[in-house]
């Protein structure tokens, strides 16, 4: 096992809990969404600043090599992101109130939803452990990327939808 697993596990857990909290938080108090909903790109722009630090830190590993997966490897990554992040934006939806503003219609499966996404994480990285660290961690961020940028690309054309009607 890798030094730094135990770590990436502590850290999902640390985000799940956080992700659990803000919900529970957001549901008692519901909030419109504000911002014209420009508010959901900041996921999109935070993760592809955060992964090109990542990938400029991997490319300098002493003892690690960096080189870019396979084609069918990274296909394959976006793919996972693809259906991943699909399955999150069927999961997502938005209702206009009677003020005339449009809040996030809460979703009861969504816990399952992401503990499902951390459970196939998980089984990838048990399956793929042969695969060398960097390229892994290259295509685990792809994957995530993706992913986020499906749902909140959709998840924003959802918004804008909801917010003509």
């Amino acid at each position: 096992m890798n030094n730094s697993q135990p770590y990436s596990y502590v850290f999902m857990i640390a985000i799940i809990l956080l992700v659990f909290w803000l919900r529970s938080r957001r549901s008692a108090n519901p909030r419109p969404v504000k911002r014209n909903g420009y508010g959901m790109f900041i996921p999109v722009v935070l993760l592809l600043v955060a992964f090109c630090g990542t990938l400029a830190s991997l490319s300098h590993t002493p003892g690690q090599p960096f080189h870019l997966p396979a084609v069918w490897e990274i296909v394959c990554a976006c793919l996972i992101g693809v259906v991943l992040g699909s399955v999150m934006l069927y999961h997502t939806g938005y209702e206009k109130r009677e003020d005339g503003l449009v809040y996030s219609r809460p979703n009861k499966n969504f816990k399952y939803v992401l503990l499902a996404v951390i459970v196939i994480r998980i089984g990838l990285a048990q399956y793929f452990k042969n695969l060398d660290y960097v390229e892994f961690t290259f295509l685990t961020m792809l994957m995530a990327y993706v992913y986020v940028c499906i749902w909140r690309i959709g998840s924003f054309v959802k918004f804008r939808q909801t917010l003509a009607r």
